[in-house]
This record gives C-alpha cells, structure tokens and sequence, in this order.
C-alpha cells in the first residue's frame, strides 16, 4: 500500500513538473519569433550563398545569414516588439528592403526577396 502511494505521488509530481516545464517553454515562445524565405533573382530562379541581412530598427545591428543551396535562410530568436528590415546582396546585386513589421502576428513569418535586375 505505501509502495502504491509513493508510486501515485511519483507519477503526479512528474505530471505536474512537465506541465510546469511546457508553460515555460510556451512563455519563451510568446517573446520570439522567426521569419524565413527565398531569395531569387530577377529571372525568379533561387540564389545560393546570397547574403541577407537582418537589421534590428531599435538598436541598429545587423545580422547575417548566407543563403543555401536552394536559396533558402532563416533567423530565429528575434523579439516580438522589434521591427526588422531585410536586404540581399549576390554579386553587385541586391534586393529592396523589406520590413517584418511588429503587426505581424505570425510566430514563424514568410519573406522572399528578390534580387534586382
């Protein structure tokens, strides 16, 4: 019987440590969020080892990602309350900029970039 009841006792405390540890992470995500795409050029076809550049509006820094192979990047981590301007370069080449607003609601937000002719 006491066996039973420790058992019963164990099993509740880790229900209840994992539920803790999910609200912790879902409150982390609440403050972040990613935004990803192509870049292609100007014949819409993808660019690989393009640079783009993310630039923090509030503090001024600048992150960069070099594209893959298909032209693909990605940055993670970024704050909800920040807006960020985008911009690609390959070979002389570069995109407008575009804004990942802090309208946008979306965890993971979708920007393709498209370099000019």
């Amino acid at each position: 019987m006491v066996k039973a009841k420790l058992a019963l006792a164990l099993g509740v405390s880790i229900v209840l440590s994992g539920g803790a540890l999910k609200a912790q992470r879902k409150n982390e995500d609440d403050t972040t969020r990613t935004v990803e795409g192509v870049v292609t050029s100007a014949a819409s076809q993808p660019v690989a080892k393009a640079v783009v550049q993310l630039k923090n509006t509030k503090t001024l820094q600048i992150r960069s990602f070099i594209t893959s192979d298909d032209g693909s990047y990605h940055f993670v981590g970024l704050g909800t309350d920040v807006e960020y301007q985008l911009k690609a370069f390959h070979d002389g080449v570069n995109s407008s900029w575009k804004t990942l607003s802090v309208f946008n609601s979306k965890k993971t937000a979708i920007i393709n970039l498209k370099l000019k002719k």
